[in-house]
């Protein structure tokens, strides 16, 4: 680990989780897919701080792998999957829910993600959340505000990586405005330092590009703030060099960046660089970050900025341990923002939410599954509950297809690509045709969520609290079929109900999967 003073020799996280279900001694494991390198942090819990127990560092240099059609080539996957085969070796007896990986700017790009991450998810032994650049941001926010003191500070944090920018603003540990540019060390080295030149004109061509791309930060980003921090990675490795020639440890001067500039100029060529502290891997990006670091302190008039040795991955970890706890978990408080924007009908959406939470009890034990996955399944299901009708303020007719295409689009904070589009196909199919539902019914849990929503959602039909009692539902996962029970005489009192179940028992025979209606 760098000397840098970012915080104690192996303290991760600290002083955060006094409440958190995760018992001290667990082992918790973030893994960063980043477009230069791949990481993997494992930590240690104990008495509300995360202590370091091994990080796996590995260049990847994914970032330059993608064609002109934006498609990696066969070589970057395979630089990937070699380098996840070691990382899933190590991480052998984890559970899921002490691990998340999370891939960042190139995989948001690559039109062939798909191809890369099946493999790549069999060989890491994890699922893989593409996390939207906003997203990238608020982690990389939390990672550097752990470890900082100055609960009022409003501070500025920034992170070059290797085809992205992130820039956030924040006052202690609550970031205010976040965004993320498509510039980074990668991509800047193969545009304007070709062949690994290091002439002035190439600078001076590289720092007006990223000027041009980081413009629109002066609105957000250029005042109020009153210290500024940089993110691990090109910044981090700028830092070192600085030091090793004779700067203050941590810090980075706008002055020491013009220098430091004038030096690589001088050298002409990457291979001709004799750099205290500069690394191989870093070699051949150093002058692009360089340059796009020298535009953002241009740009808004930073003159002394920190260096810290955390970031995206310690975010990560951060939220990990948050994501056991409704109270901690960010994406409970996004859904409800998300709910009051759109002025939802906050009793119909309890409503529903409390029968579709009965009709999922009914089932949870009908597919093997560990305690804490089902707790998560059973959250998802209460989030598609509450946003189901999200899309009502746009147009009352096909609410469920306006619902779906908001999650599908927004940046909501603390979900990944994959859980929105997920909870986006629970919402779209909340009601209407199965057979246009392009979901995967393979996937058993998804399927008794659907059913669980899909009733609820029939029976909450008048807006009014439904009478559950007399209701049960079975699922017979290897026949692929549901029976819901009910007594004659809830079938008496309420027969619009069940015309309603009829035809839902007609629904899902379009389907490979079976509803049936049972009299107790």
């Amino acid at each position: 680990m760098s000397a840098r003073p970012a915080f104690h020799a192996n303290v991760l996280i600290q002083h955060q989780y006094e409440s958190s279900p995760m018992q001290d001694g667990s082992l918790i494991a973030a893994v960063d897919l980043g477009s230069n390198s791949f990481r993997m942090e494992i930590g240690r819990l104990d008495h509300g701080s995360v202590f370091r127990v091994d990080y796996l560092k590995e260049t990847v240099r994914q970032g330059g792998g993608l064609d002109e059609q934006r498609n990696l080539t066969s070589e970057a996957m395979q630089r990937g999957w070699a380098t996840l085969a070691r990382f899933g070796e190590r991480l052998a007896g984890f559970k899921s829910f002490q691990v998340r990986a999370v891939a960042t700017q190139t995989l948001r790009e690559a039109r062939n993600r798909d191809l890369f991450l099946k493999k790549a998810e069999q060989l890491l032994g994890f699922p893989i959340d593409v996390i939207s650049g906003r997203e990238e941001a608020r982690l990389i926010y939390q990672g550097v505000s752990q470890v900082l003191e100055g609960a009022q500070e409003k501070r500025l944090v920034m992170d070059i990586g290797g085809r992205s920018t992130e820039l956030i603003v924040g006052i202690g540990s609550q970031p205010r405005a976040m965004e993320s540019y498509r510039v980074g060390s990668v991509v800047w080295a193969e545009r304007y330092f070709p062949n690994g030149r290091l002439d002035a004109q190439a600078f001076d061509t590289a720092i007006i590009a990223a000027k041009a791309v980081l413009d629109e930060a002066m609105t957000g980003f250029s005042k109020g703030w009153t210290a500024a921090y940089g993110s691990a990675g090109t910044i981090g490795a700028i830092a070192d060099i600085l030091h090793a020639g004779g700067r203050p440890e941590g810090w980075i001067e706008a002055k020491a960046l013009v220098e430091l500039r004038q030096q690589l100029q001088s050298a002409g060529h990457i291979d001709k660089l004799n750099l205290l502290a500069l690394k191989e891997d870093r070699r051949p990006v150093l002058g692009a970050g360089l340059s796009v670091l020298i535009a953002v302190f241009d740009l808004l008039g930073i003159e002394r900025m920190r260096a810290m040795d955390t970031g995206l991955r310690h975010g990560v970890l951060h939220d990990l341990i948050g994501r056991d706890s409704d109270t901690a978990d960010i994406r409970s408080q996004s859904i409800e923002r998300l709910a009051r924007r759109f002025e939802v009908d906050a009793l119909q959406a309890q409503r529903v939410q409390l029968a579709a939470e009965h009709f999922f009890a009914n089932v949870i034990d009908s597919f093997d599954d560990v305690p804490e996955q089902s707790q998560r399944h059973q959250r998802k299901l209460r989030w598609a509950s509450q946003l189901h009708e999200v899309g009502a303020l746009i147009s009352h007719s096909d609410c469920h297809k306006h619902s779906a295409y908001i999650l599908e689009n927004a940046d909501v904070l603390g979900f990944s690509n994959n859980e929105l589009h997920r909870l986006s196909l629970l919402v779209l199919g909340h009601k209407g045709k199965l057979r246009k539902l392009e979901a995967d019914f393979e996937d058993v849990r998804f399927v008794q969520q659907l059913m669980s929503l899909r009733l609820a959602v029939l029976l909450c039909h008048a807006r009014v609290a439904p009478a559950l009692k007399g209701l049960s539902l079975n699922c017979h996962v290897a026949s692929k079929n549901f029976t819901l029970s009910y007594t004659p005489s809830w079938a008496s009192k309420f027969p619009q109900s069940m015309h309603l179940l009829q035809q839902e028992v007609q629904s899902w025979q379009k389907t490979s999967w079976t509803l049936a209606l049972l009299l107790s």
